[in-house]
């Protein structure tokens, strides 16, 4: 099994783990922990292939579903063992956003050959399962909370890209933008670490506008 497929799986199934929290926080059903958990587990990589234009990979690949069905079922059941299913769900979220964001990047560069959308297919993977779930789920918005996000799987993309063109093989370019962006969304959830802000006068209320 390679380091890639690997990362392929543990994303996936990390995601649908988020996803299944999430189901468990608004006391859904079996089947609401199932839709969650897909959703969330194959959302991005969804978007990411049809961008592409290649095959959907759970399409393909059916196992992924069954990844994504095995965390809904294990979550339903342990979830109320967890004391606290929003702090898991954030840092499971961290962890699947490293992987994907690495994955979604060596995939973008496998198909097209560029650096540039490589790293924006990384960005995408990693970022649009979490927000995808946040939607469905009511969740306040990841996109929305001050903490780096998105950043971080910028980062963990560019770093793949970055350590495979100074001649690092795949499983090192991968260890190296999966641990990037990883330390940085952790530094988020952990310290607080966020990006400067907009700062100019807010937008006028439309009402008040002639």
């Amino acid at each position: 099994m390679t380091a890639m497929l690997i990362l392929d799986y543990l994303g996936v199934a990390l995601f649908a783990a988020t996803g299944a929290l999430a189901a468990s926080r608004k006391q859904l059903d079996i089947i609401g922990f199932l839709f969650l958990a897909a959703a969330t587990g194959i959302g991005g990589g969804t978007v990411r292939d049809l961008i592409l234009d290649v095959p959907v990979f759970w399409i393909a690949a059916p196992v992924y579903i069954v990844i994504c069905a095995g965390a809904a079922v294990l979550i339903y059941f342990t979830a109320p063992l967890v004391e606290s299913r929003w702090r898991w769900l954030l840092w499971l979220d961290a962890v699947a956003l490293a992987a994907y964001s690495v994955l979604g990047a060596s995939k973008g560069l496998a198909v097209t050959g560029s650096p540039a959308v490589a790293v924006v297919m990384g960005m995408l993977t990693g970022t649009l399962g979490g927000i995808l779930r946040d939607v469905l789920a009511g969740e306040p918005s990841v996109l929305l909370r001050r903490e780096i996000y998105v950043s971080a799987a910028l980062a963990g993309a560019l770093g793949y890209v970055v350590a495979g063109a100074a001649g690092l093989g795949q499983g090192p370019s991968a260890a190296t933008g999966f641990v990037l962006a990883l330390c940085i969304r952790a530094g988020a959830l952990a310290f607080g670490w966020v990006l400067p802000t907009y700062r100019a006068r807010p937008g006028r209320d439309p009402d008040t506008l002639g």
